[in-house]
């Protein structure tokens, strides 16, 4: 039976209502190529997830519109890594080894793709990621060069919260990082940066998840007198701190990342406790055509301005980018598509920034995908490097005042 128009919508409306139930883009006419969409629908990446989760689907739509890619027809099953690297590798391996997935795409937080990349490695298909850790760049966990990562990493968001601590003009920084391979990574490359700068951290404290209170670490960091104090931190931690922070009354300025310091943690806590609160986030490639492609995609199927989600931008353009390396490699083979992602992605070529415009421009030649969420030049890690905005929570809103580059 062909899947209606109808059909497909309300399949993607059934992503997020049947969470945990797998999620299935269907294509009859042609065969097919499968692909592992794993996002974090729940746990702390859920204000994300079920976007990124609907823009995979949306641009494997949009290449199937345009005929497919090597001659196949994009079908996605998608799967909830609940934001736990336990949950997310049962979900992979279900992918890997019953749906018969040839690439996965979306995982979100640092252990959930440090869990996964394992496998996705034995099994020998691409993993796309929008994780920070390091370790995600090199061997073991990038052995086989098919890891690729469109967020900074977690060292160059620390050089970012560096730069922008140097031009807010603090003196006394103390960290507090949430015990994963993410927050810690987001502290270090604070601390490495503001040293190198000839500065000092005053207080450095790591904290375990899932406490009822952190009174005791921020009492800690609090005794050493910052007056500024950086985190490496999620959103359900952060409302505990902030919280306990503001009941101690003792004034200091944060700077946090956007996954911590979201309009979620506004809600959460109210505007008076985020007064002055700097969020830091990747902010896409908002002057690129392929950011109104995106744009108008996300509007579509969320009721939402594409700003809302950075992360949906990158996991839109990592369906791109595959489905580009295979036309371009005219091959469902893993080795054949990993050999032409940079070539599709990186200078020198035409510049294009949709799938059917692309498609079209390599019957002529050599292309570049400039991407919704950054240009996606990839370098010899498969990392790319977005820039910075930086935040300023006032009036409960999220106000942006400048970009910082790394």
């Amino acid at each position: 039976m062909t899947t209606t128009r109808r059909q497909f919508l309300g399949t993607i409306g059934a992503t997020t209502a049947l969470i945990g139930a797998p999620t299935i883009l269907r294509a009859q006419s042609q065969p097919v190529f499968r692909v592992g969409a794993l996002c974090p629908v729940t746990g702390s990446g859920s204000p994300y997830g079920s976007g990124m989760q609907k823009m995979i689907i949306a641009a494997a739509e949009a290449v199937n519109a345009a005929g497919g890619a090597a001659g196949h027809k994009i079908e996605i099953v998608a799967e909830d890594t609940q934001t736990s690297p336990q949950a997310a590798v049962l979900a992979a391996k279900k992918l890997i080894d019953v749906n018969k997935v040839q690439a996965i795409l979306g995982t979100w937080s640092s252990g959930v793709s440090l869990a996964v990349v394992p496998l996705t490695n034995d099994a020998n298909i691409i993993l796309m990621n929008t994780s920070g850790a390091p370790a995600l760049s090199t061997p073991p966990a990038n052995a086989k060069g098919l890891s690729y990562r469109y967020q900074a990493t977690n060292d160059r968001f620390g050089r970012a919260f560096a730069e922008i601590a140097e031009k807010e003009g603090f003196k006394r920084p103390a960290t507090m990082a949430f015990n994963n391979a993410s927050g810690i990574g987001n502290t270090e490359g604070f601390r490495k940066a503001w040293e190198a700068k000839g500065g000092k951290v005053v207080e450095n404290v790591v904290y375990e998840p899932s406490q009822p209170t952190y009174r005791s670490e921020l009492q800690r960091v609090l005794a050493a007198n910052p007056d500024v104090i950086v985190t490496g931190s999620y959103l359900p931690d952060t409302t505990i701190i902030m919280r306990e922070w503001f009941q101690s009354g003792q004034p200091v300025k944060w700077i946090m990342p956007g996954w911590a310091a979201s309009p979620d943690l506004v809600k959460a806590v109210g505007a008076d406790v985020l007064e002055g609160v700097i969020s830091v986030d990747s902010v896409s490639n908002e002057n690129a055509p392929s950011y109104k492609a995106y744009d108008e995609a996300f509007r579509k199927v969320t009721g939402q301005p594409g700003q809302s989600n950075v992360y949906a931008a990158m996991t839109w353009d990592m369906m791109n980018v595959l489905a580009l390396a295979m036309e371009a490699a005219n091959s469902t083979e893993t080795a054949a598509i990993n050999a032409k992602i940079r070539e599709i992605a990186n200078p020198e070529g035409e510049k294009v920034y949709t799938y059917a415009a692309a498609k079209e421009a390599l019957k002529k030649g050599e292309i570049n995908y400039e991407g919704a969420s950054s240009i996606l030049d990839f370098d010899q890690y498969g990392d790319v490097t977005p820039d910075f905005g930086v935040f300023f929570i006032e009036g409960g809103k999220l106000n942006r005042r400048y970009v910082v580059k790394i």
